[in-house]
């Protein structure tokens, strides 16, 4: 290594030197890293380190051998003495860390988030993901290909290696038809892609590598003056809630190749608590279904335990949802393909109105999946407006239609998703298609007069029935279903409840029941993560 001298001021060596891989988002990273130490006082060069991953580009991850693909000579650099501090990405380092070495800082957190990149001719408004039917699509990420494969079982997976720039080239050479990547290495490069269909898909929909998004930075543990740098930079609420993704990463003894999605959120509620979310889905191979499960606790402390447990001790239960099964159906086919027994009836029976005429206005929301069909089937006529959703599938459903959400609300707080769309249009009107009885929690979160408008498209009529199959896990997905069904039914106290929403639990509460889960979102995924938590 080059000579150095000691810095009075920080008491560490000046330069440094920052070990990397030789990509353009690594050299990024560094070099971000670099800026960062620059601000505190400490001076820094980059020295580039090829890794394995680096060097065998012909072969998918989950078949090269060991761990640490994109680590292990880094790390060697390190121990050795060559440089003094490796810039990793979090979530290419094994959970175990080698003798010697240390985690002395996390970075922020980019968007978490995967990447769908279309060609725009083989893009599909209709289709889940905005790919075409039976479309070739490029990942090498066994956790990529299990949930693919789970949403869009038609898809033709195809390996693809390389930096995000030579994958995003390959796309534009036509060896694909869409690639799916990371979110985060697009935006820190500020890569061009208005060529494409380009969609970010929610990390609590499709998981994310453990700590994807994040930096790591590795030392020396006896380096302690440049440990107490490294503090400075370090993200503390990134640090805790990465810590449970990669601990459920450790507990599973996995990396690369396992086919594994963590993502946890940390925030407060209402009362100033904090909470913590986590989105699980793992699979056993790459090409088998993947278990997806929702945990919500007010510690991390073994909650990663929880989550690993849950998963290795999951015992497929009989499932009875008030609904009526449909084409394609996610909630039985995931469920089915975990072992779980489905039956699908709907209590309640719906009646279209007809609509006289639609009001002018700048926004129109849509508060569930029928609001969007009882609305777009009656071919309504109106001028150029902007779409809001309460949910990805209502989002979902509105693209069934050839139409696109502006706003898509991701919490099964209404009142939450309510208050978050009040502001983001801020005086413009909002007409609300919507059930004869709407509880109208998000119009109440507009105070201005006249600003919401209802619009009455469709009724609901109770369907009680006298037979109905028994089961150990009952969801109910509407005040009106909770109603139907307890005119002829009670249910015992060994029973596990789902309630679809606050509305609903609110309803089982008014009938002395107590509701055991909850989804995180109001779709299919959010019903199945909800079931599969029970």
């Amino acid at each position: 290594m080059p000579s150095s001298s000691t810095s009075p001021v920080t008491g560490i060596k000046s330069p440094i030197y920052i070990g990397s891989r030789g990509s353009e988002l690594a050299l990024w990273q560094a070099n971000f890293i670099k800026k960062k130490l620059a601000e505190v006082g400490v001076t820094a060069e980059i020295k580039i380190i090829k890794t394995q991953g680096d060097k065998i580009q012909d072969m998918s991850l989950d078949k090269l051998e060991g761990k640490g693909f994109f680590t292990k000579e880094i790390e060697e650099a390190l121990l050795a003495c060559e440089i003094d501090l490796a810039v990793h990405s979090h979530k290419d380092l094994p959970t175990e860390q080698p003798a010697g070495l240390s985690i002395a800082a996390v970075s922020y957190r980019e968007d978490p988030s995967e990447l769908v990149l279309v060609h725009k001719e083989c893009y599909d408004e209709h289709l889940k993901f905005g790919f075409k039917k039976n479309a070739k699509v490029g990942t090498s990420s066994a956790r990529r290909k299990s949930q693919l494969l789970a949403f869009r079982e038609d898809v033709s997976l195809l390996d693809l290696r390389g930096n995000v720039p030579t994958r995003i080239q390959k796309l534009r050479d036509k060896n694909y038809d869409a690639i799916v990547i990371a979110t985060a290495g697009v935006e820190r490069l500020q890569i061009d892609i208005s060529e494409f269909y380009s969609e970010k898909i929610s990390p609590k929909e499709f998981i994310p590598a453990p700590a994807q998004g994040v930096l790591a930075l590795q030392i020396r543990e006896k380096d302690k003056h440049l440990l107490s740098i490294l503090k400075k930079l370090n993200d503390p609420e990134v640090e805790q809630s990465i810590a449970v993704e990669r601990k459920v990463l450790n507990l599973f003894n996995g990396g690369c190749r396992l086919p594994l999605g963590v993502y946890c959120e940390k925030h407060e509620d209402e009362e100033g608590q904090v909470i913590y979310n986590v989105w699980t889905s793992k699979a056993d191979e790459w090409n088998s279904f993947p278990k997806q499960i929702y945990f919500q606790s007010k510690s991390n402390s073994g909650l990663a335990e929880k989550i690993v447990n849950k998963i290795n001790w999951l015992k497929p239960s009989s499932v009875f949802i008030t609904r009526d099964e449909r084409k394609n159906d996610y909630f039985k086919k995931a469920l089915h393909s975990n072992g779980f027994t489905v039956h699908l009836r709907s209590l309640i029976e719906i009646k279209q109105i007809r609509i006289k005429q639609v009001p002018k206005t700048d926004w129109v929301f849509f508060s569930s999946k029928n609001s969007v069909k009882y609305f777009f089937e009656q071919n309504p006529k109106f001028e150029q407006v902007k779409f809001g959703a309460v949910s990805k599938s209502t989002s979902d459903e509105i693209r069934r239609y050839g139409q696109k959400a502006d706003f898509i609300g991701y919490s099964t707080d209404t009142r939450l998703t309510g208050k978050q769309f009040a502001s983001v249009v801020g005086n413009k009107t909002v007409l609300f298609p919507q059930a004869k009885g709407s509880l109208k929690s998000v119009q109440k979160q507009f105070v201005k007069a006249g600003q919401a408008i209802d619009l009455v498209v469709y009724e609901t009529i109770k369907n009680s029935i006298d037979d109905l199959p028994s089961a150990e896990i009952v969801v109910f997905t509407s005040p009106s279903n909770v109603e139907a069904y307890f005119e002829k039914h009670k249910l015992n106290a060994s029973q596990k409840i789902v309630a679809m929403g606050d509305a609903t639990a609110h309803s089982l509460l008014k009938k002395n029941y107590k509701t055991n889960a909850m989804p995180p979102s109001f779709d299919d995924l959010g019903l199945v993560q909800a079931v599969m938590s029970v």
